[in-house]
């Protein structure tokens, strides 16, 4: 089973998450809430439908409720599970994020002021991976992560199209080669109708999302986007900068092509980049690098990096090593000089391959264009 589809609730179930959906499922005549999960609504106003219908086996989580409604609910059956205070987060939401809402108030304020920020320094706080309340908040925040993450799977934006996962280093600055050459093969992934997903944070990782983003622009905005991004190299020293640089282009661009990241606040030190218009971001990395993986149906390209890298390289030749031969998926290495002598990472993938179906899914090229061409065949 996939860890995307893990975190799927059963098909006996039926996810409630908005205010009209229950609105819909009142107007039609509906007796029970037997198998309902509502997740995170404003139920105020609504106390004659949630006193009326019957509410043995529904579940909420996170809902706000009319004085008097919750005990009734309660009394009649339904699990109810409540908000949890001093959370910086909402524990049951059911969408993914978005870089706005990440980065609000990013143009005004400092990074460290951002919802991001306030997440990363609540998760790190002395003893707060050993609290029970802490550590519930965080596995129910994931959970509604990766629900949301399948719904996308199965939205207009995946319909018909093959995931591809672009991974490499964090450190690539912009206005280097490195980033330069991710961001184009972001660019022409999505141009070649594919969506582009990543780890969601800097360096190779923007710089793909960027690509993507901006693969309906001119070349001569691309360039100038480019151009203007590297005014910031990076995050260091200063996250605001260097978000409210990438803020700009995307607000000179407000309509570029959807992408994916999948970042992680264990590695906070590593702000999530502006241009993935979807961001699923965990508490658990083994969890957000098992989604990430598994959801590259298109196969992966692995540019320059480091440990990461080499750790998703492996990663992912593992699921190759022992799949089922229709699960198995490209997995292209783009740098010759890097993956042979710097992190010789191609000879040991090549010795593992051999003799096994993944054999002739690997592949060594030098260029980003090689890569594409790979894909294409």
């Amino acid at each position: 089973m996939s860890a995307a589809r893990s975190l799927h609730p059963s098909p006996r179930t039926l996810e409630v998450e908005s205010v009209g959906s229950f609105d819909r499922l009142v107007a039609a005549g509906a007796r029970s809430m037997h198998g309902w999960h509502v997740q995170s609504l404003d139920l105020r106003g609504r106390r004659e439908p949630l006193e009326s219908l019957d509410a043995q086996g529904a579940i909420f989580l996170g809902c706000t409720f009319d004085d008097g409604v919750e005990d009734s609910l309660r009394g009649r059956g339904a699990l109810i599970f409540p908000k949890l205070e001093k959370v910086p987060f909402n524990p049951y939401r059911g969408r993914l994020y978005t870089p706005q809402e990440l980065y609000a108030g990013v143009a005004e304020t400092r990074y460290e002021d951002t919802l991001d920020a306030r997440v990363y320094q609540w998760s790190i706080r002395p003893g707060q991976r050993h609290r029970l309340d802490a550590t519930l908040a965080a596995a129910l925040h994931d959970h509604s992560i990766g629900d949301a993450l399948e719904e996308l799977t199965r939205s207009e934006l995946c319909l018909g199209r093959t995931m591809v996962g672009v991974m490499g280093g964090h450190a690539a600055s912009r206005g280097s080669a490195g980033f330069t050459e991710a961001a184009l093969l972001g660019r022409l992934l999505a141009r070649n109708g594919r969506v582009v997903a990543t780890g969601g944070g800097p360096g190779t990782m923007e710089a793909a999302n960027l690509g993507a983003y901006l693969s309906v622009a001119d070349e001569t905005d691309f360039q100038q986007a480019l151009t203007d991004l590297a005014v910031v190299p990076g995050f260091r020293p200063s996250v605001s900068a260097w978000a409210r640089a990438a803020a700009a282009v995307v607000e000179r661009h407000p309509d570029g092509t959807p992408s994916l990241g999948i970042p992680t606040w264990f590695y906070g030190h590593e702000p999530p980049n502006f241009f993935a218009t979807h961001i699923a971001k965990y508490f658990a990395n083994a969890i957000r690098e098992a989604v990430l993986l598994e959801l590259c149906n298109g196969g992966i390209i692995f540019l320059p990096g480091s440990g990461g890298t080499v750790q998703e390289i492996f990663q992912d030749a593992c699921e190759n090593y022992y799949g089922a031969p229709e699960t198995i998926t490209p997995m292209v290495l783009v740098g010759k000089e890097h993956w042979l002598r710097r992190f010789p990472a191609w000879p040991l993938l090549q010795s593992l391959a051999a003799g096994r179906r993944m054999e002739n899914r690997i592949f060594l090229v030098d260029t980003v264009d090689e890569a594409l061409a790979v894909l294409e065949r």
